[in-house]
């Protein structure tokens, strides 16, 4: 008997469990027009008045896809000009893009940052200049093309990072200090380690607050629905108290599922733009630096990587399977290149892979160890760690779900089959479902 055949036989006693479709209730503050909102406060924002006829100004963005990025770029390009000053975009993101300028300007273009559309010139290097030393004796470094304009306004998301914990975690402070260090400022933050990250942020960015030209910083806050509830122009002086506070928002509004002490989640895809580690540990409950939470899943399986990854899977190494098509699609190189400037190999490991979405989840399901998996399995179905609004949990989960305030079980008894290798639900009525 072939090896495969072997194979696939100890996994053939794995009961796939029937499941229910459910939707979580995600009503949140949500800014329905943000760039004229940004707009308006650029209007009376007092750092604006710095802003002289033929002042160059670097609007830095980062390499996260956050909601209505274009206008809001665009919208900052546009209270620039109408002050004389003469805007371009740069790239704000470390060693991501695969620690190339054409790489960080590729990045950009696919989430629509263009000088077409934001009305700026777009200008990558992965050049730095030194302007300062830490109390520690470390050099601090910023984008060359940045230090050199009159003025620079960063753009970020604040949020909750996937692998450490302080008062400042992804969010303005990171930009200045990582996006802006490029490949030398990502290196020596990341050297310094994950459980000080938080401290060594703040210490970096306290040397790029008193020596580059940072004008003030847009600060964004995105509801569970992937929508902005909060932009804020924030002036200099004001960085260093305000993110905090806007960071502590932002973990109120985070979505998270809804049930627990998992035998196996599913991840229908991860993905760069969806979080730096491709799917977000706030989510997933697994963090390579932070270790397991809720859920509490003892086994993950991952089924796709996305389209705008560009083949860079960073973060799999949380997946204990993934399927042959994500497998595929992995580009290896800038994947190591980001476990060469995080210093972590764990996040970059190969996940076993499987041919099908089914043997993924039944490799996961017989491989649970925490108690036997093979019948009545708890496990979650997600889209990604960035859609929660439907999901699909194992009718084991059912009646705990169903004491869930904001959730509804729209389906039940959902048959699991296998469509073109990929997982496909049945509904009694025939109707086939799924992501």
């Amino acid at each position: 008997m072939e090896a495969k055949q072997i194979f696939e036989d100890l996994l053939s006693e794995v009961e796939v469990p029937e499941f229910a479709g459910i939707q979580l209730k995600l009503d949140q503050p949500q800014i329905e027009d943000p760039a004229r909102e940004i707009r308006e406060q650029l209007a009376c924002c007092e750092p604006m008045e710095q802003i002289r006829p033929g002042d160059t100004v670097a609007v830095a963005v980062g390499s996260r896809e956050i909601a209505d990025m274009v206008c809001v770029v665009a919208a900052v390009t546009e209270a620039v000009k109408k002050r004389g000053g003469l805007p371009f975009i740069v790239p704000a993101m470390g060693s991501h893009g695969g620690a190339t300028a054409k790489g960080q300007e590729d990045v950009l273009r696919h989430y629509g940052i263009t000088e077409e559309n934001v009305k700026a010139p777009v200008r990558s290097s992965m050049e730095t200049i030194k302007i300062g030393e830490t109390a520690r004796g470390f050099d601090v470094h910023i984008d060359k093309l940045a230090a050199g304009a009159s003025h620079i306004i960063p753009i970020g998301r604040i949020k909750a990072h996937t692998d450490f914990r302080g008062p400042v975690e992804s969010g303005l402070m990171k930009m200045i200090v990582i996006g802006l260090g490029k490949q030398h400022g990502a290196s020596i933050c990341h050297r310094l380690g994950f459980p000080q990250m938080s401290r060594n942020i703040l210490e970096f960015g306290n040397v790029v607050l008193e020596n580059a030209p940072i004008l003030l910083a847009i600060g964004i806050v995105e509801n569970a629905n992937h929508r902005i509830a909060h932009i804020e122009a924030v002036p200099k002086a004001a960085i260093l108290q305000r993110e905090p506070e806007l960071l502590e928002l932002s973990k109120a509004l985070m979505p998270r599922i809804p049930v627990g002490d998992l035998d196996v989640l599913v991840v229908g895809e991860m993905g760069k733009e969806i979080s730096g580690a491709g799917m977000d540990p706030n989510i997933t409950g697994r963090s390579c630096v932070l270790g397991s939470f809720w859920p509490d899943a003892e086994k993950i399986a991952v089924l796709d990587l996305t389209e705008k990854s560009g083949g860079n899977a960073a973060g799999m190494g949380n997946a204990d399977a993934i399927t042959r098509r994500m497998y595929e699609k992995i580009d290896l190189t800038p994947i190591y290149i980001n476990g060469l400037t995080c210093r972590d190999t764990q996040g970059i490991r190969l996940p076993a892979v499987m041919e099908t979405d089914l043997l993924a989840l039944r490799f996961c399901l017989y491989t649970c160890i925490r108690r036997s998996a093979v019948k009545n399995a708890r496990v979650v179905w997600i889209r990604n760690t960035a859609d929660l609004k439907t999901m699909y949990i194992s009718e084991a989960l059912v009646e705990e779900a169903e004491k869930k305030r904001g959730l509804t079980v729209v389906q039940r008894n959902l048959k699991p089959l296998q469509l073109d290798g990929k997982l496909a639900l049945r509904s009694p009525g025939g109707m086939i479902c799924g992501f």
